[in-house]
């Protein structure tokens, strides 16, 4: 229906509409394929199965209308308002939607994947057009189970939103804001993340194979079970997130390492074999209360994995990535930890202590081990009620770390960076 619509020809359109909905007699399904909508007001109106494929509603007015099941293949709304309104199983495919307002507006299960769009007579191609979400306003929306595949999500404000089981593979979530938003078995396989906001959002078994989250904030945010192959988190800020994995996801590797670890310490090296993890991707692996002591992590990336109250005793752990790890509680007396990176670690109440070095009778030599920091990078690290007694920072980096109530008998800071540094209520002796 080409050319600009007048107000009484698109009221009798909507009332010929309603009364195909309601399979009235006279009724006739809204077809606005490419009209021109610019600016119009259709508050609350009903278009449910309407057809309005290339239409031009850009800066309209669709507050709580209701789109559910149309036809808005290729159409462009451009900043046009449609918060709260209904898109459910809507086909977006290709649609413009840059700096749209969709605040409460229910998307679940519309497909906002590209659209193929001809591109002239003269042509001799096809141009796939995806659909274009750049800025827009997303709060607390429902995509639930939406195919986004592709999507232009840049800069949108997800805050709150619920995407659990959304299809996002291939889409563009740079710089998105998503803080708590529901992401729950969604699938964001390549999709770009560099510099979104996830904090505190729940990404519970979450793929995001092979996607690039590079500044992308984590603080806090539930990724039990999320599935992270060939996915670099060291650029990422996942200070208290929750990134175990559960024990059945674990490799078969990983597990039967385990395995002969265990014996090899219970039997005292008789049996089994002592964990070798050199280089290995443990990310975001859940070893809590597991017993370690003596393995070899080093140059292992750990970064979000959960080793609270695990045993590393005289575990080596040079070079390691443990940024973002959550180790409180744990046991690293005499461990390495050269060079390692924990930048965002937590070590509440951790015990980096010394320890009495055997003889080969196994007996006490009465020398001390101390733990190994010298030159780890330990900024915003949280070591508040941790032991270091006698512990080698010379070089270490503590800046801004958080360092409360620990122990610092024999620990010579001044070996180390240490500025801005939180030492209030530790225990210090040089």
């Amino acid at each position: 229906m080409p050319g600009p619509l007048s107000p009484q020809e698109i009221v009798k359109i909507l009332s010929d509409h309603e009364k195909f909905l309601n399979r009235k007699p006279g009724g006739v399904r809204a077809n606005l394929t490419l009209a021109d909508l610019h600016g119009v007001s259709l508050t609350r109106a009903n278009l449910r199965q309407a057809k309005l494929p290339g239409a031009n509603l850009s800066r309209a007015v669709l507050a709580g209308a209701d789109l559910s099941e149309a036809d808005l293949f290729a159409a462009n709304f451009d900043r046009a308002d449609l918060s709260l309104s209904n898109l459910a199983k809507a086909d977006l495919r290709g649609a413009y939607l840059r700096g749209c307002r969709l605040r409460g507006a229910n998307l679940r299960g519309a497909d906002l994947r590209g659209g193929t769009l001809m591109q002239s007579r003269r042509g001799d191609g096809i141009a796939l057009v995806s659909a274009d979400l750049q800025g827009s306003d997303l709060e607390q929306a429902i995509l639930a189970k939406a195919n986004a595949q592709g999507a232009d999500l840049s800069k949108a404000n997800l805050t709150e939103a619920d995407c659990t089981g959304a299809k996002l593979t291939g889409c563009n979530l740079e710089l998105a804001s998503m803080p708590r938003a529901n992401m729950e078995g969604a699938i964001l396989k390549g999709a770009n993340v560099m510099g979104a906001n996830l904090a505190g959002a729940n990404l519970k078994g979450v793929d995001f194979s092979g996607a690039i989250m590079d500044g992308a904030d984590l603080r806090d945010a539930n990724m039990i079970g999320a599935i992270l192959a060939g996915v670099d988190l060291s650029r990422a800020n996942t200070q208290g997130a929750n990134l175990a994995v559960e024990a059945e996801q674990l490799s078969d590797a990983v597990q039967s390492q385990l395995r002969d670890h265990a014996l090899w310490i219970k039997s005292e090296g008789r049996l089994g074999r002592r964990a070798d993890f050199t280089k290995a991707d443990l990310s975001g692996l859940d070893f809590s209360n597991a017993n370690l002591s003596g393995a070899t992590l080093t140059g292992a990336k750990l970064a979000g994995t959960k080793l609270v109250r695990c045993q590393l005793i005289m575990s080596d752990l040079a070079g390691a990535d443990l940024k973002g790890a959550n180790c409180a509680e744990a046991n690293f007396n005499g461990a390495n930890l050269s060079h390692c990176d924990a930048q965002g670690a937590t070590f509440t109440k951790a015990s980096l202590a010394p320890v009495n070095m055997p003889m080969p009778n196994g007996q006490p030599s009465g020398r001390l081990w101390p733990a190994n920091l010298a030159d780890a990078n330990f900024q915003d690290a949280d070591f508040a009620g941790a032991n270091l007694h006698r512990a080698n920072v010379l070089d270490a980096n503590f800046t801004r770390s958080i360092l409360r109530d620990a122990i610092l008998l024999d620990v010579d800071l001044s070996l180390a960076k240490s500025d801005g540094a939180d030492i209030a209520g530790a225990i210090m002796r040089r």
